[in-house]
């Protein structure tokens, strides 16, 4: 490894004994484990975070992951289901759960917290492949708890974001360890590493490609003489070659036998095996997954098309309402990364004194380069750029305080003992706003308690094979829940199946009706015959009509005929779900044929009033005259067309009173008096079965049976 020759970047290389290398690994592992567990303190606090006696998890996604190992313990799960029993988080959450004298639901609460915390380990290796020690502690230190780091894989984030960031700072560390050292055995690590990263997680292929593309120029720009760097790459591209994990493992483990033992008599064999697996590796779509990344969050569209009838549908793209996907400002970027927009600029300056002095560290910029990403494809890329970043910070750290310490002391030890002082300082200062960040990031369970006893209910009442109608935002929580099946989740939710749910969800009770059956049957039907295309396209098809407006329109009209009943549908209906009714009619207010947007409905749920007689005032000269009905806001009037008030009595039943307005109002106050919250409502919006079946308890006896009320969740059951 060459160095670029310069005091002023330089530092003291320093390597501590194993055993102090092993107390400052423990020391960095344990306050990252120890700052995780001041969520469960937190949550520990509120009695409606809690389920089976232990604190829920965080994310939604985490239900995915733990239904599969549930089904794992349980030896069966039903066809179709989409329960992830070969994922490997599922697989190792199942074993964990065999072998550990735990409850599932503790297991799956800590273990984002114990298997994340293993970043602080290949961060410190790094610094001591480098002899940089204390380097290596600092950025420790600092990136197993950084913002955007913790706030995915924190205690209850259960994910697989629990070793993403982990494996490939593995793989990065395997390949720092064999450009130093140049022996073969890191070649083979780094290979292995890459193999476990991509095995973990089906979408590692890119960084991974990435990282070979930055060994291939780094050895061009640096050391192009060197055969050892091509063996490194060969190691690497036969990695990558998408034959399966089993397949790579033999055949890296083949090279390595083949090297290993030949040694150089096998040097000429280089050159032709590399160009054999670059060819392979091309030929066999290594670059799609790339390409696929880059299309989803840089180049991504609004509208997604599909072939329907005559022409194709048009059908808003999810990942337009998904704030993780969007473009995000750059204190908020620098926020996530290193906790503050001046520590970021730090660590960037400490990164590129790092790299300029230790050139091998340019091998880190695949990470930082899709931490960047996130500038463009959204804040879920900040948590690649952490470890680097912070490698620079740890750096940065060290070179300041061992110069300072060499003006304030010219005896050595003593000067040693100076810049590790301050060393400690820095750390204290950087590692604040990121404590700071933890001890206000207070995020709440996925479900509350009372939500869960419903799902538990549900459980008891509905088959494995029934589905349950929601929005996907919930869709894994029912799933581990309530053991059934649901028509979307968090997987599950391109723009033409999210359409059916939410025309379901915001139509009038029996064009909701209608479509559930018709969802419900189509997606069983799909999954039985492996037809393509979309659920939508092929009712049209079936109901011989190619324009999609009046297969809508037909749902609404008598004398429709459904397909045979083959499963039991039940609609959940959380109360939850009224934050978030506009984004869930977006997906059905959209004309299928152009992609324009339709009109949207009046709804509008308003939490912070005050009563005085009979004015609700909503803000400065923005009020409603109960009396009159009249909603005025500025210069500008409405009116009512009716008034419902609702409330639960004292043995929860809802109990509601009406009154109507005489004139040409248009608009309908819901005044939700047990949730402190009133709602404004156009005639659509007011006859959506959401607003029909959860808020007022209008259930058509004909297409309706309620199964569950509460105030928190509804459950009603769909007769035909």
């Amino acid at each position: 490894m060459k160095k670029f020759e310069s005091e002023f970047l330089s530092v003291e290389e320093e390597r501590f004994s194993t055993g102090t290398f092993l107390l400052l690994l423990l020391i960095a592992y344990g306050f990252a484990l120890g700052i995780r567990y001041l969520w469960i303190q937190w949550a520990g606090s509120h009695p409606e975070f809690f389920w089976n006696g232990q604190v829920m998890i965080n994310t939604n996604d985490g239900y995915y992951w733990a239904e599969g190992a549930r089904d794992i313990l349980a030896g069966h799960h039903q066809p179709h289901d989409l329960s992830p029993v070969g994922a490997p988080i599922a697989m190792l959450t199942a074993w964990l759960a065999r072998v550990l004298p735990f409850s599932f639901e503790t297991i799956i609460l800590w273990m984002p917290a114990v298997f994340g915390s293993l970043l602080v380990v290949p961060v410190m290796l790094i610094g001591r492949a480098l002899r940089l020690d204390g380097v290596g502690f600092v950025a420790a230190m600092l990136a197993g708890i950084a913002w955007s780091y913790y706030n995915r894989t924190m205690a209850g984030y259960y994910d697989t974001d629990m070793l993403t960031i982990v494996l490939p700072t593995f793989v990065l560390y395997g390949t720092v360890k064999a450009v130093v050292t140049q022996r073969n055995r890191y070649m083979l690590l780094t290979a292995l590493l890459m193999i476990l990263y991509h095995w973990w997680y089906g979408a590692a292929q890119p960084l991974n490609t990435a990282f070979a593309a930055v060994v291939l120029i780094y050895t061009l720009v640096f050391d192009r003489k060197n055969s050892y760097l091509y063996k490194l790459l060969l190691f690497m591209l036969a990695a990558l070659l998408p034959l399966g994990w089993m397949i790579d493992t033999a055949l890296v483990v083949a090279l390595y036998l083949l090297f290993h033992f030949g040694r150089t008599k096998t040097d000429v064999l280089i050159l032709p095996l590399l160009l054999i697996a670059a060819a392979a590796f091309v030929l066999m779509g290594g670059i799609d997954p790339i390409w696929y990344q880059l299309k989803g969050y840089l180049f991504r569209e609004s509208l997604a098309s599909t072939g329907g009838g005559a022409a194709d549908l048009h059908f808003y793209a999810v990942n337009k309402t998904v704030r993780e996907a969007g473009k995000i400002p750059f204190e908020l970027f620098a926020d996530r990364i290193s906790g503050d927009p001046v520590i970021f600029v730090l660590s960037l300056i400490g990164y590129l004194l790092f790299a300029l002095r230790y050139p091998v560290m340019w091998l880190a910029l695949p990470m930082i380069g899709l931490g960047f990403l996130a500038m463009k494809g959204g804040l879920r890329f900040t948590v690649y750029a952490v470890p680097p970043m912070a490698l620079g910070m740890g750096y940065l750290t060290v070179w300041f305080s061992q110069r300072l310490a060499g003006v304030l002391a010219g005896e050595r030890g003593r000067g040693r003992r100076i810049a590790w002082l301050l060393s400690l300082l820095v750390l204290a200062a950087i590692l604040y706003p990121n404590v700071r960040h933890v001890l206000v990031y207070k995020v709440p369970t996925v479900f509350t308690k009372p939500e869960v006893e419903v799902l538990d209910r549900l459980k008891k009442i509905a088959g494995r094979e029934d589905y349950v109608l929601a929005w996907w935002d919930y869709g894994y929580p029912i799933r581990y829940y309530s053991d059934v099946k649901t028509l979307i989740d968090g997987g599950k939710h391109t723009g033409d199946v999210n359409f059916p749910v939410s025309f379901a969800l915001t139509r009038p009770q029996l064009a909701s009706a209608r479509m559930a059956r018709l969802d419900t049957e189509y997606t069983e039907r799909a999954f039985a015959t492996g037809a393509s295309g979309t659920y939508l396209s092929m009712m049209m098809k079936d109901y011989n009509l190619s324009d999609p407006e009046e297969f809508l329109v037909s749902l609404e009209q008598p004398g429709l005929k459904l397909p045979p009943k083959s499963r039991e549908v039940y609609y959940y209906l959380p109360f939850r779900m009224m934050g978030i009714y506009p984004t869930v009619e977006l997906f059905s207010t959209i004309d299928l044929r152009t992609g324009n947007p339709s009109k949207r409905s009046t709804f509008y749920q308003i939490s912070r009033f005050a009563r005085k007689g009979n004015l609700i005032i909503l803000g400065q000269d923005a009020y409603i005259d109960l009396s009159t009905g009249v909603v005025t806001v500025g210069k500008d009037q409405k009116r009512l067309k009716r008034l419902i008030v609702t409330r639960y009595d004292a043995k929860g039943r809802l109990q509601k009173s009406a009154r109507s307005y005489e004139g040409d109002g248009t608009l309908y106050l819901v005044d939700m008096q047990s949730y402190h919250r009133i709602l404004l409502l156009d005639e659509r919006a007011y006859r959506s079965t959401y607003v029909q079946l959860f808020v007022l308890e209008n259930n058509d006896p004909d297409l309706f049976e309620p199964v569950i009320l509460t105030p928190m969740a509804k459950v009603y059951r769909l007769k035909k």
